[in-house]
């Protein structure tokens, strides 16, 4: 989002998040919000037509524009999560959603098992290389690590499930971010090679047909990621508790 337009949608997006703006309540009137903002009417009107796309806000001819209920959000929306997580909101959904991966991806993984076709196989292939040869680079082994998860969705043929494919990168950059941040703080080094290790047994029961095996590497994947990351949040919540305390 650039410019005033996806200034104020990231502006009201967090107030909203954040709890400044509640459920149930109207915001302010369009003069005060573009007093505050700085914006035109146009782009305070494209701004909260693109909020409530998300389902965070409700707009009514003369009635306002109201806050709707958190249960209503759009939850698999990239700006949604990244506002959630920034503004100390992040943890509950993101167990959700990993949760969800653990239900979904292990299928992903077996649909690529029994459909996958000689390209998917070189993609998986090309993104595990790439991973491998990254293990010191954390940027550019989040890249290849979506990259490969994005391709077993791919591989899948099933249209809903490379949809969720594309939010389950956004959640993947935002975990990376969470881990590196945290372990950084640590004076940790993070260390791929296990991680590599288990892609390696994802790709080759794809690569096998093993429809089984592959949904159980995908699993393992997904839990070694949850523990990382919980460890990660859990660093994340103390560090952001010692600086208020301070």
């Amino acid at each position: 989002m650039r410019g005033a337009h996806g200034r104020v949608i990231d502006a009201i997006g967090r107030a909203i998040v954040g709890g400044r703006y509640e459920p149930g309540s109207l915001l302010p009137k369009e003069a005060e919000l573009m007093e505050e903002y700085g914006v035109s009417r146009t782009s305070l009107r494209e701004a909260t037509k693109v909020l409530a796309a998300k389902g965070l806000i409700e707009i009514r001819q003369k009635v306002g524009t109201r806050v709707r209920p958190e249960g209503l959000w759009n939850a698999f929306d990239s700006d949604v999560l990244t506002w959630s997580s920034e503004e100390g909101k992040g943890e509950a959904i993101i167990r959700d959603l990993v949760e969800l991966r653990e239900i979904l991806e292990p299928s992903a993984a077996r649909l690529a098992a029994a459909r996958a076709s000689k390209a998917d196989l070189e993609r998986i292939a090309k993104a595990h290389l790439s991973m491998a040869e990254n293990v010191r680079d954390p940027a550019r082994y989040a890249e290849s690590d979506v990259e490969f998860h994005m391709a077993v969705f791919a591989a899948s043929h099933n249209v809903l499930l490379q949809r969720f494919g594309y939010f389950v990168a956004d959640f993947l950059h935002l975990s990376f971010d969470l881990q590196q941040k945290a372990l950084l703080e640590r004076e940790q080094v993070l260390d791929f090679s296990k991680d590599v290790e288990r892609h390696r047994l994802v790709y080759e029961s794809v690569n096998r047909a093993a429809q089984g095996t592959a949904g159980e590497a995908m699993l393992e994947v997904i839990l070694d990621g949850k523990r990382n990351l919980s460890y990660a949040v859990e660093l994340d919540s103390k560090q952001n508790v010692s600086e208020k305390s301070y």
